[in-house]
């Protein structure tokens, strides 16, 4: 590969040093031809995300932050490729926290979420339309000029749906827990994520008399105008789908994603958790509970990190307070903390 001067956009945006952008990124890497998007019009993106990021990552990081292997790299891939990225790993690992850290560091909004449950179809994900609403809105009188319901009052798009609107700069998606959800869902998204675009039914019917309907959107307040019933993409989002490998994904899923394992955090990883999220601490002895921690993950067979995070809360008000605890009621309020995520059979 040559290392000759630089003369467009650089390749490595993201870094995973968890600092805050100022501004959001200037110049986004051309995309692959066949990856390239045409939507039409433009979107508001928010700007503020109303802490969800700090968080989530925290805000007192006094050194940078130490990613993961292959993570920044992996990151960098799908942006480039604009292909999503499947992280998987032990709950607790911070696949989830890894979409704000993308969000934060490269000033791309707040981040879409999409929690995966039994019950989530690609529907619920792309959009809701309230025909039950509109019709009682009808019967109470309430009508435009031309005698109907304004219908884009009754749609609302979804955290997917929000995010193949036409950005400017890309949004965030977080498709959290994928694995959990109906086992046709991965399939169903193949088409979104290969097309960049989607058609809302109910705006395509009365596509020739309301060519732009204004919708609601997954952000607080949020508005964007939908031309001629179908959502295009300009950029495609950054999409990163979690997974606790609670079972296994269809190939031609897995082959349009990109995948990183991400393993439990060792020693200088948790210590720079805890800083993010408390600074410099003062009566408790940090060293001595992360080792505590990293000892008894082991013997319980894997604790997430929060769990950590709650121990180390529990010492800081205890320490803050003078509350004296006796070791043996120390070691029994941790056991209580740190109990295993997977239930003894």
């Amino acid at each position: 590969m040559s290392t000759g001067e630089a003369t467009g956009p650089r390749w490595h945006l993201y870094r995973g040093t968890a600092e805050k952008a100022s501004e959001p990124i200037s110049e986004w890497p051309p995309a692959p031809p066949w990856r390239r998007f045409a939507g039409q019009g433009s979107a508001g993106r928010p700007d503020d995300d109303g802490g969800e990021a700090d968080r989530h990552v925290g805000t007192a990081l006094r050194t940078l932050r130490i990613p993961h292997p292959r993570e920044v790299d992996m990151v960098n891939a799908a942006i480039s490729l604009r292909r999503p990225l499947l992280v998987t790993g032990d709950p607790g690992t911070g696949k989830s926290t890894l979409s704000y850290l993308v969000a934060r560091e490269l000033g791309l909004g707040p981040v879409l979420r999409w929690p995966i449950t039994s019950r989530s179809r690609l529907g619920d994900g792309l959009y809701s339309y309230d025909a039950i609403g509109r019709v009682q809105a009808t019967g109470a009188g309430d009508r435009d000029g031309a005698g109907d319901t304004d219908i884009g009052n009754y749609l609302h798009l979804g955290p997917l749906g929000t995010a193949l609107l036409p950005y400017d700069l890309p949004r965030v998606l977080l498709i959290d827990e994928l694995d959990k959800g109906d086992i046709d869902l991965p399939n169903d998204l193949l088409t979104v994520f290969e097309e960049g675009q989607y058609e809302v039914q109910e705006l395509e019917r009365i596509s020739g008399s309301r060519p732009e309907v204004q919708v609601r959107t997954a952000d607080p307040g949020g508005m964007a105008t939908v031309v001629g019933g179908v959502v295009r993409c300009r950029e495609f989002p950054v999409v990163i789908i979690t997974s606790n490998g609670e079972r296994e994904f269809p190939p031609a899923f897995l082959r349009r994603c990109l995948r990183l394992h991400v393993d439990p955090p060792g020693y200088e990883q948790l210590g720079q958790m805890v800083a993010a999220h408390f600074g410099a601490l003062e009566g408790v002895e940090l060293n001595r509970l992360i080792t505590h921690f990293l000892e008894h993950s082991q013997v319980v067979g894997g604790l997430a990190s929060d769990q950590l995070l709650n121990a180390v809360h529990l010492a800081v008000q205890l320490a803050t307070s003078g509350e004296y605890r006796q070791d043996n009621e120390w070691d029994e309020l941790l056991k209580a903390v740190w109990h295993p995520l997977v239930a003894e059979s």
